[in-house]
């Protein structure tokens, strides 16, 4: 018989269980789980990692400007041969110079920069600080109805505003600055990596998705 504690018995030995028989302890977790990122910070993110991407895969300027550099060309398909190489190796000054001509342009004419930060914080507000439903009216639409609506709003607005002629003729004259270098600069000295041939002129947005995989081939 188990010894059981009797109260006025000196001699009795009393007995505690130290736990319930059939009971198991739930395990118990302090770390909470963090949550998420917002969509603005992925976009963000992913932002800086193409422009630091870019910025690190630009050539030097004196480069693209050396004067002793430049010849005219012979003919056309020359030329056409030399822009073509041209894009391939200085894609990234390039794409700073066409953003510099844009912005330019926008800087001259300040309410073509008040309209397209009007279209930015609509898209902004729809798709990165709205958690619910839209409703106009009384009317609740859809995800498919906010993107068709916003997209037409937007085309309107830019259209009729003058910042489409005006974003137009800024790509026309920056297209038509890097035809000239491209026309105009020997590519005889310039020598592409394998890798950077192929990638194209916007290949610093992602990573490459061919990659050089060596294939064993075996002949009878």
């Amino acid at each position: 018989m188990d010894p059981v504690g009797v109260a006025g018995n000196p001699g009795a030995t009393t007995v505690v269980p130290s736990a319930v028989a059939g009971t198991a302890t739930a395990p118990v977790t302090g770390i909470a789980s963090s949550p998420p990122p917002s969509a603005a910070r992925v976009l963000f993110a992913r932002g800086q990692e193409i422009v630091r991407t870019a910025l690190s895969n630009q050539r030097p300027w004196a480069e693209m400007v050396d004067r002793s550099a430049f010849a005219k060309p012979e003919s056309l398909n020359e030329a056409t041969g030399r822009i073509r190489k041209n894009l391939s190796y200085f894609r990234i000054n390039y794409g700073i110079l066409m953003f510099a001509v844009v912005a330019l342009s926008l800087v001259v004419n300040p309410s073509s920069i008040f309209v397209l930060a009007l279209v930015l914080a609509g898209w902004t507000y729809l798709y990165v600080v709205r958690k619910e439903a839209l409703i106009v009216f009384g009317r609740t639409f859809t995800e498919r109805e906010v993107l068709l609506s916003m997209t037409g709003i937007s085309i309107v607005v830019i259209i009729f505003s003058g910042v489409a002629s005006l974003l137009l003729t800024a790509g026309v004259i920056g297209c038509a600055l890097i035809a000239a270098h491209g026309a105009f600069k020997v590519p005889d000295d310039l020598f592409l990596d394998d890798q950077e041939a192929s990638g194209g002129f916007l290949s610093f947005l992602g990573p490459t998705t061919a990659s050089a995989v060596p294939v064993a081939v075996s002949r009878v």
